[in-house]
């Protein structure tokens, strides 16, 4: 067994951060009780090919996971560009040995199997391959948050591609999410981001 626990000392989070335990030759049965059993809902699970992963998020990162989730619900809408959200969602795929839940997962639309897009914020270093987990799954996009940018991953044949904006929401301007994001005020920076696109000409 393996675990890593760190802290940060990031202005305005005095707070330990993620927390995360690798184990090893976990059979699929056992996964899949011990996300089924568990009543933290906190808890993060993933799981890839007999290790899984257990994450404690912390403040930093739940807050900017919200943050991100909040600003893009609020594009979205005043937009209308039909989104359907699913937070937290298990997504398992017994065949391929794989599952996990997303910090926050969207699919355009109409409902699915499986989300059009998950979103990952990475405060600490992740000690499974999650884009190697979504690959099995099939998620078509994954937009990764790490120091305050956002990096798109495209899933193309049986890979991931690093491409510049999202093809399943073309319209939205990632960068200026991050902007926004970054805001302490979190109110504020809705009111701030709404009055900022709404001057601007639809694409």
């Amino acid at each position: 067994m393996e675990a890593m626990d760190k802290a940060s000392s990031s202005p305005g989070y005095a707070v330990i951060e993620d927390s995360r335990i690798l184990l090893r030759d976990v059979e699929w049965s056992t996964y899949v009780k011990l996300r089924d059993a568990s009543e933290d809902s906190h808890l993060r699970m993933t799981y890839l090919q007999g290790e899984l992963e257990i994450m404690s998020p912390g403040k930093r990162h739940e807050v900017t996971a919200k943050q991100i989730a909040r600003l893009l619900e609020l594009f979205c809408h005043i937009r209308r560009i039909p989104l359907f959200g699913f937070r937290q969602m298990t997504y398992r795929a017994k065949r391929r040995k794989r599952g996990l839940e997303p910090d926050e997962c969207y699919t355009r639309g109409r409902t699915k199997k499986y989300p059009d897009v998950a979103i990952e914020v990475i405060v600490t270093s992740p000690l499974l391959d999650k884009l190697e987990v979504y690959r099995g799954l099939g998620i078509r996009e994954v937009w990764e948050f790490q120091k305050g940018t956002f990096t798109i991953h495209r899933l193309r044949g049986d890979r991931y591609v690093t491409i510049a904006s999202s093809k399943v929401f073309p319209e939205v301007d990632l960068g200026r999410i991050a902007h926004y994001a970054a805001r302490a005020n979190q109110p504020q920076a809705l009111l701030d981001y709404e009055a900022e696109f709404q001057r601007r000409p639809r694409r």
